[in-house]
């Protein structure tokens, strides 16, 4: 018999309390005093737990919880692989966790060299001439990348007749939500058989307002665009620019340069490919490079490098102006930094050869299991459909679902929209082969059980704290709101009341 999970508030009472301190012995002032004009409360109802309560609450959490450092987490297009430890461990270095943004460049050349020498790595290995670390996000990348083709276009007087970006239908979500976003009109492409671009339907919708053409690579099906450096051709003779959004880099990182590829600016997700603990919500960095007519309308500031110091330079006429406060999240380009280091070149290339290779591997033994629906070589990651299971009865949810019961995190589901059913998978490079072939068997007995055994997935998952929830019920019943229960007396209490 277990104790009933509860919320930290309904845990402890009076008098339960961690380590005390003892009393100040300088003066003090009142809070009113300090923070004049504030809505302060004259009480806050926290909970009163001892220290022991409080750890076990959140490992507790914690292992509630499936994260990448608990089991295998093959979520595709995001690249959720294996953070060295040691990266955090020297973003938290107290000269780097506690450097502040607003000191001069004077002070502050260790940080600005950390800056200046990440640009440069991620212009290497990307072939670009500039980069920005101030994006946050990859959406926040694209978006940075979409106000420098507008600038650019603007610059040409072109700014007014060119007003739509050219997404293909394979693209992540992000993308025509960008071009949006931006004041663009969104035109769909609609991809080949093969699952690549179409040359023909991308001929068809190119003309003289077409401003971008936004293109995933490799694509949200795993698949390399063959005719890559066609596509860029026809849309640089179309007079639009075109921009590569950077999140699947983690297949291409040592082995191609966007660059080469025609690209003209590009966002990268140092939370994904550079290796930053994520899935979260955040801190993230999504630092975008570009070609060099396009570095003078880079976001201001931008580093500059003169008689071996480094300062900002704010002048620059043609910037799009700042797109976050200070320079990006720090301690994200420390850990991306101390990443590509501790590789090197050498090391990148494996690291994007054995994601390739690990993808191929689980792609060719799962398709004797699942519908395979482009048969290609993939890169990084692959796309199954379960559409099979349907004669069952079951869903690609159910699968999802019952993966839980054998502590692996299920892959990306119903995405990309041009595949039925579908399941994205992404191993990465960080996992072992018999974390592979767990998947794989996992993966081979829920297809068997789909057809021997349907009630089983429809029930899933079985194994975990809380089963299969009524997602009906949860939308049309939505709580959001917590509200305090009569606390129940805790055992002492209850003695001594009893008493």
């Amino acid at each position: 018999m277990n104790l009933e999970r509860r919320l930290l508030i309904e845990q402890g009472g009076p008098g339960h309390r961690g380590p005390s301190l003892p009393a100040c012995d300088v003066p003090t002032r009142p809070l009113a005093q300090l923070l004049p004009g504030a809505r302060l409360r004259a009480s806050l109802d926290l909970p009163q737990v001892s220290e022991p309560e409080v750890v076990r609450h959140f490992i507790e959490l914690s292992i509630l919880n499936h994260h990448i450092d608990r089991g295998f987490y093959p979520l595709g297009s995001c690249t959720m692989k294996h953070n060295p430890k040691i990266n955090d461990e020297i973003a938290a270095a107290h000269g780097f966790a506690r450097a502040h943004p607003l000191s001069s460049d004077a002070v502050s050349q260790g940080a600005l060299r950390v800056i200046h020498e990440l640009q440069k790595a991620l212009a290497e290995i990307t072939g670009f001439a500039a980069v920005t670390t101030q994006p946050a996000a990859g959406a926040q990348g694209e978006m940075t990348g979409l106000l420098l083709i507008r600038a650019w276009h603007r610059a040409r007087g072109e700014g007014d007749k060119r007003h739509f970006v050219l997404v293909p239908d394979s693209a992540h979500g992000t993308n025509p939500a960008t071009s949006t976003l931006v004041g663009f009109e969104t035109v769909t492409v609609p991809s080949s058989e093969a699952g690549t671009v179409s040359l023909d339907a991308l001929s068809k919708a190119l003309d003289d307002r077409t401003a971008a053409v936004m293109l995933t690579v490799p694509n949200t099906l795993g698949l390399f665009e063959p005719q890559i450096r066609e596509v860029t051709a026809m849309a640089h003779r179309a007079g639009a620019q075109v921009y590569m959004d950077g999140a699947n880099m983690n297949a291409l990182v040592g082995l191609v340069k966007p660059a080469d590829l025609g690209f003209d600016v590009m966002h990268i997700n140092l939370h994904k490919t550079f290796s930053t603990p994520h899935g979260g919500g955040g801190p993230g960095a999504g630092p975008v490079a570009v070609a060099k007519h396009l570095e003078p309308f880079l976001p201001t500031p931008v580093l500059h490098e003169s008689d071996g110091m480094l300062r900002w330079i704010h002048d620059r006429p043609q910037t799009i102006g700042r797109i976050h406060s200070f320079h990006g999240n720090f301690g994200i380009l420390v850990r991306a930094l101390v990443y590509l280091s501790s590789l090197g070149p050498e090391g990148l290339r494996q690291v994007s050869r054995t994601a390739i290779l690990n993808a191929n591997y689980l792609m060719r033994r799962l398709q004797k299991s699942y519908e395979l629906p482009y048969e290609q070589a993939c890169m990084h990651e692959f796309v199954l459909s379960g559409r099979r299971l349907r004669a069952h009865g079951i869903k690609t949810l159910d699968v999802a679902k019952r993966l839980l019961d054998f502590g692996v995190h299920a892959p990306t589901v119903y995405f990309p929209l041009i595949v039925e059913e579908a399941l994205m998978i992404e191993p990465t490079e960080t996992e072992t082969l018999d974390r592979l072939d767990h998947f794989a068997e996992a993966m081979e007995r829920i297809a068997r059980e789909a057809a021997e055994n349907p009630d089983l997935l429809r029930d899933a998952p079985l194994t975990t704290p809380i089963s299969r929830l009524d997602e009906g019920r949860a939308a049309r019943e939505l709580k959001l709101h917590w509200k305090a229960a009569k606390a129940a007396p805790s055992p002492a209490q209850a003695m001594t009341s009893r008493a």
